[in-house]
């Protein structure tokens, strides 16, 4: 992976990662694409930072589309890249799908914020009535670590008591916290840890990066530190009780 890596900057160059690459088309998945249960890494698919396809994503690829899109440092990008290619069914694969990231329990899990759980059906697609219900915690204009983590709850609540086989391993759990916090901070502002709802919104609803809504990538780079900073907020601001047995 290391000889892999190092490829990427070498074929890439630093220039690919020290600078934005706006891409204003936009197309949506046409029948032959996979998409993710991810809206975010969708939306990078739907506007060419990832293949359009959906198919063969390797390192090369995943860092270029993460710093691109959205100012990711290589490090972090290196990281999620790992944790996506082991959902490819194919053992020791250096490449993954976005539909391999459907794979149920590996990264992909219960109680998301905007799909249905595996056990009512394909969880790839958008789903409104959930995405309602995490909509009604964002109750301001501007989404707060608080809101964010009230949603988070309010979800992985309602999957717990209607799924009779809702289960959430750690790697889920963990998952699942790195996804409300990098919707605020990296979507959003990391250092006042807030984000337009319209921008989280209008991501998750057309699977689209919010440009038109005055989003651009970040000036600064994010990094591992970053999120598990944001993280480390969302954990310290959820409430519910914990249920034996169940993994929340």
């Amino acid at each position: 992976m290391r000889v892999t890596y190092i490829s990427a900057t070498i074929a890439l160059g630093t220039a690919s990662f020290g600078a934005a690459h706006p891409r204003s088309e936009w197309e949506p998945a046409g029948p032959s694409d996979v998409r993710a249960p991810c809206p975010m890494l969708n939306s990078l698919a739907n506007h060419g930072f990832l293949p359009h396809s959906g198919k063969a994503i390797d390192v090369n690829r995943t860092v270029y589309a993460l710093g691109a899109a959205l100012n990711i440092d290589m490090k972090l990008s290196t990281t999620l890249f790992e944790a996506a290619a082991g959902t490819n069914p194919l053992p020791n694969a250096t490449w993954f799908d976005l539909d391999h990231l459907s794979r149920h329990n590996v990264l992909e899990h219960d109680g998301s914020l905007s799909r249905q759980d595996a056990y009512f059906g394909p969880q790839a697609e958008f789903n409104e009535a959930v995405f309602n219900q995490t909509k009604m915690f964002w109750t301001g204009d501007v989404i707060t670590m608080q809101m964010a983590a009230n949603a988070r709850s309010s979800r992985l609540m309602t999957s717990n008591l209607t799924n009779p086989e809702f289960e959430l391993s750690d790697t889920g759990s963990n998952f699942s916290v790195g996804e409300s916090a990098a919707y605020i901070t990296i979507l959003g502002d990391k250092k006042t840890a807030t984000v337009p709802k319209s921008w989280v919104e209008y991501l998750f609803e057309n699977e689209r990066l919010p440009y038109e809504l005055g989003f651009k990538r970040p000036d600064e780079p994010y990094t591992t530190d970053d999120l598990i900073d944001a993280a480390l907020q969302i954990l310290g601001a959820q409430h519910f009780p914990q249920s034996p047995g169940k993994g929340l």
